[in-house]
């Protein structure tokens, strides 16, 4: 029987393209089956390696997504497949058109309040059948319960996560328990894009894979997280060697 997913590292990535896993999580919407949805690029998989706790938080996870060339590579590099990359970006703008279809509710956390605001503004414009069902930005009390209440009454449908790596997993993998439904999906620095704070690769760049380089080109003072990749690389090649 074929596996539906590719482990890497220890990090198993369901085997599907965006289309197939965006018409899965609908399926868990109308279902009401709540879902942690993670985002990994190599650089959460090398963080798991590193960091016991938050593997455990990964391991709580429904489905891992390749948020990154990177992991479609890699997969390659060990002699299994992934179909394409499916990053949280994408996987937002194609919820936002069935929500929109569907009359979905979205709770949206993260970011600062300024491009909170304008992402809502902007869904609010562009999705006009979007239930805004509640928003906080990303300074807020961990401790304080009163976000999980207000996001478990809210009754959302989706819950977008933009807190950025590590803590949207952290929070969600934390908080997961205390809910009955919703989708819960960390999307990283989405609002920002979104917004317009931030400007996504051009399309040009996003297709030869090459958005990374991109970013890196745009904020040089990236440098430092972009060592990652080379280092991802070499461990999956010494695990695939080790393994023979």
């Amino acid at each position: 029987m074929t596996s539906k997913f590719v482990h890497i590292l220890g990090v198993p990535f369901i085997k599907a393209t965006r289309r197939e896993f965006i018409e899965k999580l609908q399926q868990r919407i109308a279902q009401n089956d709540k879902t942690f949805v993670v985002t990994a690029n190599p650089e959460i998989v090398m963080h798991s390696l590193q960091d016991p706790a938050y593997k455990k938080i990964l391991d709580k996870a429904n489905y891992i997504t390749a948020d990154g060339i990177g992991i479609v590579k890699a997969a390659g590099l060990i002699g299994d497949s992934l179909p394409e990359r499916v990053s949280g970006y994408d996987m937002m703008l194609d919820l936002l058109v069935l929500a929109n279809e569907k009359h979905q509710r979205i709770f949206f956390l993260g970011a600062a309040e300024p491009v909170l605001q304008e992402t809502v503004r902007l869904v609010k414009e562009r999705y006009p059948n979007v239930i805004v069902a509640g928003q906080q930005n990303g300074f807020f009390d961990w401790e304080d319960p009163e976000l999980p209440q207000r996001i478990r009454q809210s009754q959302a449908d989706l819950v977008f996560v933009a807190l950025g790596f590590p803590r949207q997993e952290l929070w969600i993998g934390g908080n997961i328990d205390k809910f009955d439904k919703g989708v819960f999906i960390g999307i990283g620095g989405s609002f920002d894009v979104f917004s317009g704070n931030v400007k996504r690769a051009p399309e040009m760049w996003q297709k030869m894979n090459l958005e990374w380089f991109y970013r890196l080109v745009k904020q040089p003072s990236r440098w430092r997280r972009m060592l990652v990749l080379p280092k991802f690389a070499l461990v999956v090649l010494q695990r695939k060697a080790s393994s023979k």
